[in-house]
């Protein structure tokens, strides 16, 4: 199941760019994120993230 990037950054509401992938996957289960947001983030080639562009984009690598 495809995670949508607009839906997704709702789970990631409240983060400090840059973040790590540890505080993207804090942050989103701590806002609710289902299974399936979490093995996304899991799965993001980056480590690390500037903006929530970079998130998407590594989103959208990922496919």
């Amino acid at each position: 199941m495809t995670v949508n990037p607009i839906q997704l950054q709702k789970f990631l509401k409240g983060i400090d760019y840059p973040a790590d992938k540890n505080t993207l996957l804090q942050t989103a289960r701590s806002n609710g994120a289902d299974d399936n947001v979490i093995r996304t983030l899991e799965e993001l080639p980056r480590d690390r993230f500037n903006s929530p562009n970079d998130v998407s984009e590594a989103i959208g690598d990922k496919r």
